[in-house]
């Protein structure tokens, strides 16, 4: 029987920047845009706050863009503080290589099990597992499975190496896409 497991974000990640007036590297995003016109170019920013002191920065999403050619939606999204619009920009690509910025999705996600019983299996069985990403969160599938399991992250990797644990994907780094895995208790 296959079990769907879902890696779902918890809040807005931390942004990983400079700030230019403490020197801390941590930014919280706050959900709130700020958008200038002038005559027939629109800018557009997301605010991010220092953790450390609290200044503001701002993240380019639009720049020197012509009002036409921008969607009504996302200019109302963007006036409304949209924190759904805020977790799209951060994860798009573009606007983090243009910013300079990585993304810290440390205590920014969880996983749902969907409340199986995985764990109350008699020790023979065999658990095939589809696991789907919510939102592109850079995680280890060894961590996502051990905590899922219930076991030690060193036994996860234990049954990695026993062959007890397989996976058509990489288990050792980081992903942030779908895969499905194999336990054999």
């Amino acid at each position: 029987m296959l079990e769907n497991w879902a890696v779902v974000p918890t809040c807005l990640p931390l942004v990983l920047r400079r700030c230019h007036t403490c020197a801390s590297e941590r930014f919280r995003a706050n959900g709130k845009f700020r958008v200038n016109a002038n005559h027939k170019l629109i800018d557009a920013w997301l605010l991010v706050l220092c953790t450390a002191c609290g200044d503001t920065a701002k993240l380019t999403v639009l720049e020197r863009v012509n009002v036409r050619s921008v969607r009504p939606g996302l200019l109302n999204r963007m006036h409304d503080n949209d924190p759904v619009l805020a977790a799209e920009v951060l994860q798009d690509p573009v606007v983090r290589r243009r910013n300079r910025i990585a993304l810290d999705w440390d205590n920014a996600w969880r996983l749902d099990t969907g409340g199986s019983d995985h764990l109350d299996r008699e020790v023979s069985d065999v658990i095939d597992v589809s696991v789907r990403f919510a939102a592109r969160i850079p995680v280890r599938p060894v961590r996502l499975i051990a905590e899922g399991c219930g076991l030690s992250r060193a036994e996860a990797e234990r049954l990695i190496t026993e062959g007890n644990l397989v996976s058509a994907v990489r288990l050792s780094g980081k992903l942030s896409g779908d895969f499905t895995f194999t336990l054999k208790r």
